[in-house]
This record gives C-alpha cells, sequence and structure tokens, in this order.
C-alpha cells in the first residue's frame, strides 16, 4: 500500500496527473546536519526548503543516529532531534514477514544491511530516496541528493 497524506505537496504532470512528492530520508542527510558535517548546510537547506513535501525516516535510521549520537556523548542533540523530529516527519518500518524484502534487495543491487533496508521501505511506500549514499545508484529507484530535491 502506497503512503497518501492530505497535505502532501503535489505538482501536475505533464500527462495532466498529479505527482506526489514523498521523500524517504537516508540516514546520512540526518547524521550530517545533526554532527556539523562537510554537507550540513545543503541538508539544511533540503528540510526547511521542502516543508509542504512529505518526509519519511525508517525506524532503522532512527536506532542508527541515536546510536553514533550516544557513542559520541551527544545525549542532549538526539534528544532535542527526536523533539523536532516528530513534529515533522513520520516514521516507517518493515514487519517481520517483510524483512525477506531486505535480503532480495541486498542480493540483487549489492547492497549492505541498511541501505537494503532503506531501499525495501521505499519501495513498499513509493518514496523517492534522498541521500548523499552512491550505492543506491545501482538501484532502480536510484536516488536524488538534498541539493538536487532542492531544485
Amino acid at each position: 500500500m502506497k503512503i497518501t497524506h492530505p497535505l502532501s505537496f503535489s505538482i501536475k504532470a505533464s500527462s495532466g496527473g498529479v505527482i506526489k512528492l514523498m521523500y524517504l530520508i537516508d540516514t546520512n542527510i540526518l547524521l550530517e546536519l545533526l554532527l556539523d558535517q562537510e554537507r550540513a548546510d545543503e541538508a539544511e537547506r533540503f528540510l526547511l526548503g521542502n516543508s509542504l513535501k512529505d518526509f519519511y525516516i525508517t525506524e532503522f535510521s532512527l536506532y542508527s543516529m541515536g546510536i553514533i549520537m550516544f557513542h559520541r556523548s551527544l545525549y542532549s542533540p538526539f534528544l532535542d532531534f527526536l523533539d523536532d523530529l516528530m513534529k515533522q516527519v513520520d516514521i516507517l518500518d518493515l514487519s517481520v514477514q517483510e524483512m525477506k524484502d531486505i535480503g532480495e534487495a541486498a542480493q540483487k543491487f549489492k547492497l549492505d544491511f541498511d541501505d537494503a533496508y532503506q531501499y525495501a521501505v521505499a519501495e513498499k511506500h513509493g518514496l523517492e530516496i534522498v541521500s548523499f549514499d552512491t550505492d543506491f545508484d545501482r538501484t532502480d529507484r536510484g536516488r536524488i541528493t538534498p541539493g538536487q530535491a532542492v531544485g
């Protein structure tokens, strides 16, 4: 089942139909911003410049960010991030039965577990993957960078 949201930003397609722009934000986009890394400005422009579009992250990404930030003793920034996140982003996961999709994606596209998980969720919900990770370029879904999404 594809996700639909009443507040989705939509544009007219050349065929006259409507295209909904909904994004699965990869872990690296949020970590880039939270850890103030090299492409943090690009990630921030994307998140702030697309407020009318739907954003989703996986539960796996949330745990990964927690692990990385706790390892760096960044407890308060992580908790602040959670407060902000809950206002703007929906969290998606896979059921135990859907976990087989991770293995299939990993084998087909030569992805690690994290990337295969992101791919399987994006495939399940029909989401555009936003990532700095070029491994998604090997998939049939591909990916866009935050800079490409901003335009």
